[in-house]
């Protein structure tokens, strides 16, 4: 197989690897993107990025990762708005995997995040991608957005997804790296899904979440983790609201599923970079994200995390929508 881009690039060298008509799935601000040329490629706003010589902020480097191995079928590019995106799954190779870029706060973000589970053929073929989102100074000021490279339209409420076809004798491997575990405290249930809670269950009795985070001095900064069939969840903490007596969170909970704040990590710069140090690629990596709050609370600016590379995001997708985790997918022999 030959080596594929995973790297930091300038603008030249980006523009010159479309022009070499690589399929490529590029992170960086959106003065950056706008200067990129048509062809094989999709790409979303974030100036954050893992990289090879640690973690980075920066509005003059693009993330590039070259996504298409010699030999399979020609990838293809896609754009769903939040109703065709349930069949982003049935629209993905019978071998092969997808990636997907979404902007944050959008309504087709909202709709993955809460629908995505129950799209057909999910978890069938691999799934993996990014929430698109803005530099954290930016936030109400900046709007994500995601790109087509394709038609070079930038886009606020839509996905894209590039749908890449395998060799028969390489298959996808989808792997996530979460520090998180469920903590010893009460379980809560949530008589509703959506991004923010207030009322709900906490231990099996009536109580506000608001109230119990504020009164147990919890740290928001560890998310609730749910057992979803053997794979650990995050729900990340966006803000406590005092006046509503809620909660709002960077994804959604879901009703009646049992969730307890995380078990605390430690020293969370450590534990994060052990285990990104640690976790093992089985082949050729291809694709890899890493949550903004990884980013924001393990202080890993110039702090390296081994070989996984790639940009710091609002939110990751391995199938289904992520918080707090770091997602990566690498090609093993089939």
């Amino acid at each position: 197989m030959q080596a594929l881009t995973h790297e930091l690039l300038t603008l030249a060298d980006t523009t010159a690897l479309i022009q070499a008509g690589k399929a490529c799935c590029i992170a960086a601000d959106e003065a950056l993107l706008r200067r990129l040329p048509r062809g094989n490629w999709i790409g979303g706003t974030i100036p954050y990025f893992m990289a090879h010589q640690g973690g980075t902020c920066s509005r003059d480097q693009l993330f590039v990762a070259e996504l298409a191995t010699e030999g399979g079928g020609r990838p293809t590019v896609r754009c769903y708005d939040r109703h065709s995106l349930r069949n982003v799954c049935l629209d993905s190779p019978d071998h092969g995997f997808s990636v997907m870029v979404l902007p944050a706060f959008s309504a087709v973000h909202e709709a993955f995040a809460q629908e995505a589970p129950d799209y057909p053929d999910m978890y069938m073929k691999p799934l993996v991608g990014w929430i698109a989102g803005v530099h954290l100074d930016d936030i109400g000021r900046a709007t994500p957005q995601v790109i087509d490279g394709s038609s070079g339209e930038l886009l606020r409420d839509a996905a894209v997804v590039m749908h890449i076809p395998l060799p028969p004798q390489w298959a996808a491997h989808v792997d996530i790296i979460n520090l998180f575990v469920p903590g010893s405290g009460p379980e809560l249930r949530f008589p509703q899904g959506g991004f923010s809670g207030g009322d709900c269950l906490i231990g099996g009795q009536p109580g506000n979440l608001h109230d119990w985070l504020v009164a147990q001095r919890v740290d928001t900064r560890l998310p609730l983790v749910a057992d979803y069939h053997g794979a650990m969840v995050n729900v990340s903490i966006k803000a406590l609201d005092p006046a509503q007596r809620k909660v709002e969170f960077y994804a959604p909970v879901f009703a009646d599923v049992p969730y307890r704040v995380a078990e605390p990590v430690g020293d969370y710069a450590r534990a994060f970079e052990v285990a990104s140090l640690h976790s093992q690629v089985p082949g050729e990596l291809v694709f890899c994200c890493n949550c903004i709050l990884n980013y924001a609370y393990g202080n890993l600016q110039g702090r390296r995390t081994g070989a996984m590379v790639g940009p710091m995001t609002f939110g990751e997708i391995g199938y289904q929508l992520l918080n707090q985790t770091m997602v990566h997918l690498s090609l093993v022999p089939a």
